[in-house]
């Protein structure tokens, strides 16, 4: 039986989609508002079906652990939890870097819970596509490669496709990285600064995805695939990506919704102060004004022309 940690909107996704292998438990506070109605109101129009069980109580499955939690709060979860998840197979479903400690979530699980195997689930997905059942493809990225090949077979579905890899760093990594490319994406364009000026952000933003990404020892290739590219495309396209939609507003003038959790806003920061500890943080310019307009230092206008006047150079 697999569990689900966390009942936001991709975490009852994923047990939607994960019940057509078998009995799933889906964990979350604040269950009881909609368990009666099996309906969560964050993911309209889907009904969780018969093979997942709601509750509030922490379940103790022999299966695996999907911790589809804030990447915010991973760190402070695992930490509460820690003797009722250690030495079990825990996969995160969260994408960034943790803020207070700058590590990713493969990290956290292992500074946690030593003894449980740890894994990633990342890539291109918008929780309702998931839920409705509409075909995905998403890396698993676990360094051991008999637990990784298990994993695959039990979370892969007809219509939830899981490709291995043993690179964590690089899976993990893709996946947080893209987030902060992704809000500048929406700023650019909630900006009305074209589609070049988004296809040349795009460019930019993921050779700084691959430069930071591979300092800290993941492989090039693993960024050009799902969870790096794939992962960026979707999110700098799709005015459904909360980190999208975010940096729209920003460009439009507008207030973001302050309701969405928008993972890319702490990992601009936590990446630029990882960046400075590695002497890159000059060559991270769009994750510098992501987190420099984000937080009020920069505007706008003084963003661009920052950008716009980088010495010249070879691509």
């Amino acid at each position: 039986m697999t569990a689900v940690l966390g009942a936001g909107a991709f975490g009852t996704a994923l047990a939607v989609a994960l019940a057509a292998n078998g009995p799933v438990v889906l964990w979350g506070r604040g269950l009881a508002a909609w368990a009666g109605t099996r309906t969560n109101p964050r993911l309209p129009g889907v009904v969780l079906p018969a093979g997942v069980t709601p509750t509030e109580a922490l379940p103790e499955t022999p299966g695996p652990v999907l911790l589809a939690l804030p990447m915010q709060a991973l760190g402070a979860f695992l930490a509460l939890h820690a003797p009722q998840l250690d030495g079990r197979v825990l996969v995160a479903c969260c994408k960034g870097l943790d803020l207070q400690s700058l590590r990713g979530p493969s990290a956290l699980i292992a500074a946690h819970c030593p003894a449980a195997t740890a894994a990633v689930l990342t890539g291109p997905s918008f929780a309702a596509d998931i839920a409705r059942g509409l075909p995905t493809a998403l890396t698993l990225a676990c360094a051991d490669e008999a637990a990784a090949t298990a994993l695959q077979a039990a979370l892969s579905t007809p219509t939830l496709r899981l490709y291995r890899s043993g690179d964590v760093a690089g899976a993990e990594l893709g996946g947080a990285l893209k987030n902060v490319i992704a809000i500048a994406a929406g700023i650019v364009m909630g900006a009305g600064l074209g589609d070049s000026a988004r296809a040349a952000l795009m460019t930019r933003g993921y050779a700084e995805m691959v430069r930071f990404a591979t300092r800290l020892g993941a492989r090039a290739e693993t960024l050009a695939g799902l969870s790096g590219l794939g992962d960026l495309v979707l999110t700098c396209t799709s005015a459904q990506s909360r980190n999208f939609a975010h940096g729209f507003a920003l460009g439009a003038g507008r207030a973001p919704d302050p309701a969405a959790t928008v993972e890319g806003l702490a990992t601009a920061r936590a990446v630029l102060a990882r960046a400075e500890t590695l002497d890159l943080a000059a060559q991270m310019p769009v994750t510098a004004m992501v987190a420099a307009l984000t937080t009020g230092r920069t505007t706008l206008a003084q963003a661009v022309q920052s950008l716009m006047t980088r010495p010249l150079k070879e691509e």
